[in-house]
């Protein structure tokens, strides 16, 4: 699976950025919700670990919010981070670059805030759980993780409802087809699992605080606090 990922992303890295603000409906009030959530003053020295960074669109709202947070940006497919590097060329050591699988890494250093959009629902159910506890253990006492992604309904019904509508937005807002197409195949790959469940697996491994800030059509922003 995690090959399939990534191949489907290394295709994908150089039309990513323009396609995915007609791919997510309400893309302003997502990503913003997700900084926003983010629990730091503008100024704070903070270190921020971006998990699935692909092409580094995250990190640039966290960078630009945050000006003197040190960012590591952490991605299975070199071919996005290559576009994330191109991204913060200027930026220098303010900025590090990880090619690995979060899905079973070891995940290194000590981190104020540890952020995700759209990457983390390629994972199984169990991997998820996994994750949180891994993440978790990487945060420092007070940070904070939050997660921009994808989510499954409740029910069966739920769930084709929201796609349906999802799809018809996306194609009110003018994407292309090949995007789309190129989307749906990704989308192929998708394991997403419902708000709840992961919620509740955060709790587990021992987040507080857990909240969810965002829920439209089949997007969400939830996070935590150690």
């Amino acid at each position: 699976m995690a090959s399939s990922v990534q191949r489907a992303f290394d295709l994908a890295a150089g039309d990513y950025d323009r396609a995915r603000r007609r791919l997510v409906p309400g893309f302003d009030d997502f990503y913003r919700t997700a900084i926003d959530s983010i629990p730091f003053q503008r100024d704070d020295e903070v270190d921020v670990l971006d998990l699935g960074a692909g092409t580094g669109l995250l990190s640039a709202f966290v960078a630009y919010r945050f000006p003197r947070a040190r960012i590591t940006m952490l991605d299975i497919s070199d071919e996005m981070l290559a576009q994330a590097r191109k991204r913060f060329e200027l930026g220098g050591d303010r900025f590090r670059f990880v090619v690995s699988d979060y899905a079973d890494a070891v995940l290194d250093g000590l981190y104020d805030a540890v952020v995700s959009a759209l990457s983390i629902h390629h994972l199984a159910d169990a991997q998820k759980a996994a994750l949180f506890g891994r993440i978790y253990a990487v945060l420092k006492t007070g940070g904070a993780f939050v997660n921009a992604d994808q989510f499954r309904a409740a029910t069966k019904e739920l769930e084709k409802s929201h796609h349906g509508r999802w799809l018809a937005r996306v194609r009110e807002l003018g994407v292309g087809e090949k995007d789309l197409a190129q989307a749906l195949e990704r989308m192929k790959l998708d394991r997403t699992a419902t708000l709840d469940d992961q919620l509740r697996w955060m709790r587990e491994a021992g987040f507080r605080d857990t909240d969810c800030a965002y829920q439209h059509l089949i997007f969400t922003v939830y996070s935590g606090r150690k």
